[in-house]
Formats: structure tokens, sequence, C-alpha cells
């Protein structure tokens, strides 16, 4: 946070005795000898993620958990030697597993003489530790008894410079994360605790609160969070919300159930649930098959929650009339094709939502209760097209579409091709007839220009994807008049910025040649199209994989982008790096009217725009847009897909009406 260096936590008490964040001033853990907070990265993992984590290299009990780089306003930064100040969690473990235990067969239950399995001992060494961390403060005090270990190991070794630390000495401070409020006894918290949204541990273990505030959920980076030894019979659904969550300890409370929102921490290693009289079947279920089982169990009975309110529709254009033969809708949707919906990447959607055949029926729906005239699919499975979209919009919506896989596909038997995604255009065949369609692939594009064969970075970095686009020239039926249809998927990575700008300039390229081509073919009544190519209607519709910042949205946005844009970084592209990007089409992003909206893809670890609707200006222009999901509905919700939403992206939706020279240009809009 931005202003965390502004928040001062001694500003007013959190308990009856204050509390202590780790080496602060004033403490007594305070210590001048940290490790500084690593910062945290942009997006990165999965398609996109927020994964990192501020995590300490001092081993402590909680292993990842510890981190001890908080504010020390005018201490200098010491290079300590901490790395065996104390022991790890895991050492302490070993050590408990070398004692005695009562086993028992249920949570808090005592049984002599009976084995206990591994998630039972664990939990029983677990529960042992945090019953010797009831005394305040008891973290805070072992970390700095660490810290003081360290510093004097290395005085002891002459070593009192900065020599090898990663901060500079005359650094103000470094942030803190962790907050101690352990062992106080407090019955009440305050709610200013829970502005603290940076915090990633937090010791609540140890006092006497009978209940915990649902605002617990804005704490949404917690990783460990600690709250055994109080009188807790119930935690809030609001805690399922915390999935950063590698740690809940909720030993010896009066729990008897947990809320099924908790199946939502798909991150979590260790649920602490010993000493509470749990009823079945998670009491057993957590000695026996640990925490994943719990989790899982959870997860998948979690009640459906009401559905979001219908997206609104956002006119703008005063005139015009939803029937005109010179308007129509597109839509854009990025599906998320079986082969990739998988429970690893998606473990916070239950089992049963993440079907396909649960799935593509909502696609299905949300497909034809939108009824866009054009339909824009990315990651369409071969089988699932030639086996269920292909037939079912057809007879249920009459759409007629268009395929292609990647280029993948080229080499692969029969069998596997039909795994393969790709894209897929549909459009209302009542409205516009099929002229001509091409794919573009990008591979294949490459190899044949000879001055982009030439870098060898091409080959490293271009080559090696196989995004592609499909192209429709679609003409309308009652008007004659041709649209220029581009449905695109880009390369996902992150680190590829430069890949996903030189597979947009090859878009744009080709584009450009297949408008100059299709212009000059074109009848006499085809349509009021120039022969230029830049007067030609065009829509460019897809997943980009890139945010609004990004040199993609730049370059398609401006016309241009210089031959040293950051998104190339030190890689060489040919002519694309020694003279830079441009084209000749006047675009704009659809949702750019109103502002992009916050999102068009939702995961826990990535919430952005990435799917666009980009038309050409001087032919199109847009008359309205269906707006973003309702913001309360999403507050309630850790990700798509979900019970609500088959896909991880949302579909865009969009009118557009075709310029006429000389024509008004605003009219009556009536969305239906």
């Amino acid at each position: 946070m931005a202003d965390k260096e502004d928040r001062n936590p001694y500003s007013y008490s959190l308990g009856a005795q204050g509390f202590f964040p780790y080496n602060t001033p004033g403490s007594p853990a305070h210590t001048s000898t940290i490790t500084p907070t690593p910062s945290s990265p942009a997006y990165g993992g999965g398609a996109y993620g927020n994964q990192g984590q501020m995590y300490s290299s001092i081993p402590h009990r909680y292993p990842n958990h510890i981190h001890l780089g908080q504010k020390l306003p005018g201490h200098v930064l010491q290079s300590p030697q901490l790395n065996h100040a104390i022991p790890t969690y895991q050492q302490h473990l070993s050590h408990a597993a070398t004692t005695a235990v009562p086993a028992i067969n249920s949570v808090g239950a005592s049984v002599s003489g009976q084995v206990a399995g591994p998630h039972h001992q664990k939990q029983m060494d677990s529960v042992i530790l945090s019953r010797q961390a009831a005394s305040p403060h008891h973290h805070a005090r072992v970390a700095a008894a660490a810290a003081r270990t360290g510093m004097s190991n290395s005085e002891s070794n002459g070593n009192t410079s900065c020599v090898g630390s990663t901060v500079d000495p005359s650094a103000k401070a470094s942030q803190w994360t962790i907050i101690d409020l352990g062992g106080m006894q407090m019955k009440n918290i305050s709610r200013n605790l829970f502005g603290y949204t940076f915090l990633t541990t937090l010791y609540l273990n140890h006092n006497a609160l009978a209940s915990l505030s649902p605002e617990i959920a804005k704490l949404t980076n917690l990783v460990v969070l600690d709250l055994s030894g109080n009188r807790l019979s119930s935690v809030p659904s609001e805690l399922g919300m915390l999935v950063s969550l590698r740690e809940l300890l909720l030993f010896d409370n009066e729990l008897t159930f947990l809320p099924p929102e908790l199946g939502q921490l798909f991150q979590l290693e260790t649920l602490g649930l010993e000493g509470n009289p749990l009823n079945e079947p998670v009491g057993s279920m957590i000695q026996k098959e640990g925490t994943n089982a719990v989790v899982t169990y959870l997860r998948e009975m979690c009640p459906v929650g009401p559905p979001p309110a219908d997206r609104e529709w956002i006119p703008l254009e005063d005139e015009y009339t939803a029937d005109s033969k010179d308007t129509f809708t597109v839509m854009c949707y990025n599906i998320l094709c079986e082969k990739y919906a998988t429970p690893q990447a998606y473990a916070y959607t239950p089992s049963w939502a993440l079907n396909w055949d649960y799935r593509k029926d909502l696609l299905l729906q949300d497909i034809l209760n939108y009824s866009a005239d054009i339909v824009c699919l990315q990651e369409m499975q071969m089988d699932q097209y030639e086996d269920f979209f292909r037939d079912q919009l057809s007879q249920l919506g009459g759409y007629e579409g268009v395929f292609f896989p990647k280029s993948r596909a080229r080499t692969m038997a029969e069998y596997e091709r039909r795994q393969v995604d790709g894209c897929a255009t549909f459009w209302k065949a009542n409205k516009f007839f099929l002229v001509e369609k091409h794919c573009i692939e990008f591979q294949q594009f490459a190899m044949q220009r000879p001055e982009l064969r030439k870098a060898e970075d091409v080959f490293n970095r271009v080559m090696i994807k196989d995004n592609i686009a499909v192209v429709a020239l679609l003409e309308n039926k009652e008007t004659h008049g041709r649209i220029l249809t581009a449905n695109a998927h880009l390369h996902w990575d992150p680190s590829y910025k430069d890949v996903k700008l030189v597979q947009t300039a090859m878009l744009m390229e080709e584009l450009e040649r297949l408008g100059n081509t299709w212009s000059r073919n074109a009848p006499k009544d085809a349509a009021r199209n120039s022969q230029d190519v830049a007067r030609v209607p065009l829509l460019i519709c897809g997943d980009f994989n890139s945010l609004p910042d990004s040199g993609v949205y730049e370059f398609l946005s401006s016309g241009r982008v210089p031959q040293d844009h950051e998104d190339f970084g030190t890689y060489t592209y040919g002519p694309y790096t020694s003279e830079g990007l441009q084209h000749k089409f006047a675009l704009k992003s659809a949702y750019s009217h109103t502002g992009e909206l916050e999102f068009t893809n939702f995961t826990p670890q990535f919430k952005g725009v990435i799917d666009y609707v980009w038309y050409s200006t001087n032919t199109l222009s847009v008359t309205g847009l269906l707006s973003s999901v309702d913001r309360e509905y999403i507050s309630r919700t850790v990700g798509f897909p979900n019970a609500h939403h088959p896909s991880d992206h949302l579909p865009l939706v969009v009118s557009l009406r075709v310029k006429s020279p000389g024509a008004p240009t605003t009219r009556v809009l009536r969305f239906q």
C-alpha cells in the first residue's frame, strides 16, 4: 500500500496492553538487525497471477511465514546471520514426534494406546506448539531472540558491516507485515486492525475472543492467521475470501462446524482444528485425511449463492433504431476450453462447476441469451466445435460458423488434433453470409518474412508459440456492406510481452493485406467500401492477454509504437525493433468510451482487463455496450469460473453502427 509507512500502529491500542509489530521501536522484540521485505512482483504465474508473498529468510517454527522486515526509522540494516538462530517448524515437529502423544479418535477427545496416523500426528504436534505459545507476544519475542542471537554471532565473527545486505544502509525504513497480538486475553479487536491490508501474518492466539468480525476478509494478503486458544464457537464465512492463506490455526476453540466457504481456501496447507468439538465428518476427516481433504469436502458441499444481477446495457448514442439495417451486435468471449480447466489450475472451483458438461450448457445459454449478430470465441476445442457448438448454435440460434485450431494441430494425429483449441467465429445466417475466411498463423507468418527469419529471437521466442487469429469477411445480406472481422488469441505469458507485440504487428500487417485484396475483388454493389483499406469496416475481437498499459494496447489504439518500446525488452525482431510498428487503421477499444471495465479476466491470482473489442472509428461507431458484473456479487466471489460463470473470462457485448457518408452521428438506441 502506498500509505503503509504513514500508518503508525502505535496511534491507538488494539488490546489491553497494546500490540507489538515485530522489531518495531519500543517493542520487547525490538532489534536493529532485520531482514528486508522483498518487493511483491507484478502479475506472473498462471495466465496472470499475483502470487508473490512476503517471506522472511529467517527460519521459524512456521516456515516461510515469519518476516522480520519491519519499520525501523533511523536504524541501519545489518547483515544478520540467522540461518541457525532458532529451530524450524519441521524441527519442532520432528522433536515432538519422538515424544509420547495421546492418540484421539475425535478432535479433542483422547484415547490411550491408539496409534495416530500422519495427519492426526501433525495435528497433535502442532497443537502442542500452539499451547506453548500462550504467553503474551510469544512469536514476537521468539523472533527478537533469534535476531539477537544472529547479531551476536555476527559480531563475534567480526562482521559489523552491511556487506551482503540487500537494503541500502541509508534507507529510512522497511515495511512490517506481521502483527503479534497473542496471549493478551483480549475480548474485542479494534476495527482499525482490518485496515492493515498489507499484513501477511496475524497472531490473535490465546485471547478471549468469542467472535470474529467478517471484516477480517479485508486482509486479503494474509498467509498465516492464528486464532488458537480463544472462545470461538463459529468463524465467519467471509474467512473463505482470504485465498492467500496457507496456514489457518483454530486450535482449542469451541467450534462445532466450519462454514463451507472455507473450501475456497485452495492454497491452505495447514488447518489446525485439534481441541474443538467438531461435528462429523470434519472431525474425523482432519485426523485421517488431513487439511486438503477437509478443504475439498467443504468446497464440494458449499451451497450455491444467489446469482448476480443482470449486467446492464449502457447506451452510447441517443438516436437510432434497434432494427436499423446498418447496426449489429458482436460478442467476444474466451470460453475456457475443457483441456485447460484442470482442478490444479482452478482449485477454488467445485469439481461439478468445473465439469465441462456443466459449463458448456452455461456457455451455450450465454451465447443464445445475448444473441449477438457476430460471436467471436477463443479457446474453442475442435471436438467441442464439431460435436456441440456448431450444431447447437445452428439449431437454436440460427448461426453459421468457421473454426481454425492452433498451429500445433498440423503435426498431430486425428484424436490429438480434436483436443487442440483455437478460435471460432459465428454469425447470424439471416443477417450475414461468409465471403472469405482465412487463418493467420503467427508461426507461418514469421517464416514467410525473410527479414524476420534472420532474427534469432524470432526462432527462440516467437516461433515456439502457436497462436492464431481467424479472419472472416462478412457481407450484410440486406445492405451488401462488408465487415472485416478478426478473432485473435495471443500468447498468455506476462514475461513474453515482446512476443505479444510482435504477434499483434503480424496481425495488423496481414489484415491490411487481406483488406486490400478483398476490397479489390469486391463487386461494385458490394458496399460503400472504398478501395482504400483504411475505409474498410474493421472489427478485431479477442483475448490479447495484454493490459491497457501494454505495448499491444498502445499500438492498436495509437497506430504506432517506437522501435525501442519497453515491451520489446532487449530482443531483436528485424524491422519491428529497428523501425518501430505502425498500422493504417484508426482503431479504438469499444469499452474505452466508458473507461475499460474493471476486469475481463477474474481469478484469485489475477483480476484485470485483457479482452477487447476493437473497431475502425472512421467506418464504425459504438452505440451501446454491456456493463460489468455486479460489484456486490464480485465482493463475495474469489474468482471465476463458478456456478454462475462458466469461464474465467467475461463475455463482452457491443452494439455498432456502420457509418454512412454524410449521415448524422447520433441516433436513438433501444437495445432489446
